[in-house]
């Protein structure tokens, strides 16, 4: 890292709020990245994430959409209907994080790969 980067650094991440530890508190937990991974690909039922995330559980996996929900980088809708339907899509600022999302995908794969 360039001096001058490493000076911007810690000028960012020396003030109350550092902005590394805001984005990370957002998509922190073990679900939360797959989660809006698979909500880049459009809306999803509760169902269906959990039948792409086989190894969540049920409780871990509601929590995660709270947070997400209370951060408002997803949206919840309830269909009057029974049983209930509940569908889950990024808001416009989870659209936001796909780069982010996208580049951890990615270094993912190639750290897999060098292993």
């Amino acid at each position: 890292m360039s001096k001058k980067m490493m000076k911007n650094t810690e000028l960012l991440c020396d003030t109350l709020t550092c902005p590394i530890e805001t984005t990370l508190s957002l998509i922190s937990g073990k679900y939360k990245a797959v989660i809006l991974f698979y909500l880049f690909g459009g809306k999803k039922r509760f169902n269906e994430l959990k039948r792409l995330m086989p190894s969540v559980t049920h409780r871990t996996l509601t929590l995660q959409l709270r947070d997400l929900e209370k951060d408002k980088l997803i949206t919840r809708k309830i269909y009057a209907q029974i049983p209930p339907k509940v569908e889950y899509k990024l808001t416009e600022l989870g659209l936001s994080l796909e780069p982010i999302i996208e580049a951890m995908r990615i270094w993912g794969v190639d750290y897999k790969g060098k292993k």
